[in-house]
């Protein structure tokens, strides 16, 4: 009794009293106080207690603040890994269509035919491990250091070997077949210069203005430079001023589903090109406005788009 007489009005506490066959508690903020009686705000209203029934007063600590779901969203992918080429973390919470033509199998059939092969802008290693034969001869380059470490530990024990470079550090018509998934950038005359007469430079590349939807939401309207600097036709170009003839040429357009503002943290962070500069903090009320539209009208539709490119060498 003499502790909830002293009790700072405010104070969180919980209070025991009689009732007429037992005991029950209140537990809230001490508002009020007189001679008989103590108010406690409970989550259900004011609670007046009699002081005479009074048989346990205690301090209790401010309940955890809960985090809301956009916060507990955004805080989980912020704080998950993006080393490598592997998009499984977003099972159930992202779909993308995949390219009709199937690059990886592809790539497999032509690593099966050749002695030496090239691949370029390797990731984790990811991407070559699942083919299911690589020729006696296989490089891979990498140049983010977390990739480097993972694609070598993926890789060695197929006998290839991951270079550290963002260069193509090679001899002369070395390889019969190079080979790049989504690369940042493509050296053609590099290419050219590393493979051997009649070889192929055989890839999957990001196309234009691919998911420009979720970009422009960020950034706004892009011009058209930027909508347009990975359209296919300059692939084309910059490959036959390199000296390579090409011989396939495939473009696909492809739905892409957010269906959660986690999804889009995580492909934000783990795809930096897209936005650059990326950070949950500085697009903290952009990533709120998404999460809110998600919430109301289902899953953030996107296109990405994907262009297969092969190129020979005479």
């Amino acid at each position: 009794m003499k502790l909830l007489r002293e009790l700072p009005l405010g104070t969180r506490v919980v209070v025991r009293y009689r009732i007429g066959g037992g005991f029950t508690d209140a537990l809230g903020n001490l508002v009020a106080r007189d001679e008989t009686t103590c108010t406690v705000e409970t989550r259900r209203g004011p609670v007046v207690v009699d002081l005479a029934s009074v048989t346990l007063t205690k301090p209790v600590p401010p309940p955890p603040v809960r985090r809301s779901r956009f916060d507990e969203l955004v805080a989980e992918a912020a704080a998950e890994p993006v080393d490598g080429w592997d998009f499984s973390w977003l099972d159930g919470r992202a779909t993308e269509e995949r390219p009709s033509w199937g690059y990886q199998r592809l790539l497999g059939a032509r690593l099966a035919q050749v002695e030496a092969a090239l691949d370029v802008e390797t990731g984790g290693g990811e991407v070559l491990d699942g083919c299911p034969a690589l020729p006696l001869l296989t490089a891979a380059t990498e140049s983010w250091p977390p990739n480097v470490a993972r694609a070598s530990a993926r890789l060695r024990p197929r006998g290839v070997v991951v270079v550290a470079t963002e260069a193509l550090p090679f001899g002369d018509g070395v390889f019969d077949l190079v080979s790049s998934r989504h690369p940042v950038t493509t050296d053609w005359h590099g290419i050219a210069r590393v493979l051997r007469p009649g070889g192929s430079y055989f890839s999957q590349q990001v196309g234009p203005a691919s998911v420009f939807e979720l970009v422009e939401f960020f950034l706004g309207p892009q011009p058209e430079e930027a909508r347009n600097s990975r359209h296919p036709d300059r692939a084309v170009r910059e490959a036959e001023a390199a000296g390579l003839e090409v011989v396939d040429l495939r473009s696909e357009s492809l739905r892409t589903e957010f269906s959660d503002i986690g999804a889009v943290v995580w492909f934000l962070r783990k795809v930096i090109w897209m936005v650059p500069g990326f950070t949950v903090e500085g697009y903290r009320d952009k990533l709120k406005e998404l999460h809110e539209l998600i919430e109301r009208d289902g899953p953030f539709v996107a296109h990405t788009t994907r262009f297969l490119i092969e190129a020979r060498k005479p």
